[in-house]
């Protein structure tokens, strides 16, 4: 969550027109006026109102849910042979991953629209047409408490877990700094205690900054991980979010049969229209040119 930028709509959701000037000739020009504040947006941006409003988005992240569940009380019926985190020095593209041993088993999660919806600072942000701010965001960590919600069927996916004797990690690019705050709000949203250190694993943590791959490697080398969850690729590996990969290499990457192996089957993405390294894909990345089409005049 610490890379967030909300997209283009919502920053032009809070542009205001100025008005029409009225021409009195021959008087002077006016003088400038002061910059007028940003104007609360009349409604969401579009891709706000779907994760957060719809009950399009409610029914596919609790069907997310549901097959995670699902899927880890099956996997522990036998012991894996490997979790599902890389090993290091594995690629995406031809997988290895790190030996399970007798470890006791565990589901790892981003938290930030991954079990959690953060209501409180996108309201904020959209409402203002403004981009992220840090500043907001640290304070956002800190005391927001009952301002977040659960994930639709979240609560019920980790007590599930749980109950099964897996042991539910959460790995998130929040501040180490604020590791009570987020502690407080997963508790708040209802899934439980998360313990900075032990199950609770952030930003800081190590000198990795914001790849989570060395605290994935943590927890391995202490869990047979058989689920990892997120709402951005960098949640399975930092393969997907190495700095100026091209976005046709970057798909090729998370379609790849090595990751296609994965996809439900250990790793599970939940939807997020909101923000993401794909905010940068060009007129091209999404729409090939060899697929442009005009219509006839």
């Amino acid at each position: 969550m610490r890379s967030l930028t909300l997209a283009a709509a919502l920053l032009l959701a809070g542009c205001a027109s100025a008005p029409a000037e009225v021409a009195t000739a021959p008087a002077p020009p006016p003088a400038p006026l002061p910059a007028p504040a940003p104007a609360e947006a009349a409604k969401p941006p579009v891709a706000l109102q779907y994760l957060y409003g719809s009950p399009e988005a409610a029914v596919a992240v609790r069907a997310t849910n549901a097959r995670i569940a699902d899927y880890g009380l099956w996997r522990i019926k036998a012991r894996p042979k490997d979790s599902v985190v890389l090993a290091p020095g594995a690629g995406v593209d031809a997988p290895a991953f790190e030996p399970c041993g007798n470890k006791p088993f565990a589901a790892v999660f981003d938290a930030d629209e991954t079990l959690i919806w953060n209501l409180g600072p996108m309201r904020y942000f959209a409402e203002r047409g403004t981009a992220f701010d840090p500043k907001i965001w640290d304070q956002w960590e800190k005391t927001g408490a009952g301002k977040a919600v659960a994930m639709p069927g979240s609560v019920d996916m980790v007590n599930a877990l749980r109950a099964a004797g897996i042991t539910v990690i959460v790995n998130t690019n929040r501040s180490a700094a604020n590791a009570k705050g987020s502690e407080d709000t997963l508790r708040a949203a209802g899934l439980g205690e998360f313990k900075h250190g032990e199950t609770l694993f952030l930003m800081g943590d190590d000198a990795g900054g914001s790849s989570k791959d060395g605290r994935r490697a943590t927890i391995a080398s202490k869990y047979c991980v058989i689920i990892l969850g997120g709402d951005q690729l960098g949640d399975f590996s930092q393969q997907f979010n190495v700095k100026d990969l091209p976005a046709a290499q970057r798909m090729a990457l998370a379609t790849s049969a090595g990751a296609a192996a994965l996809w439900d089957k250990g790793w599970f993405l939940f939807p997020n229209p909101v923000y993401g390294p794909w905010e940068k894909l060009g007129w091209d990345d999404a729409f090939p040119s060899d697929k442009q089409w005009e219509p006839s005049r």
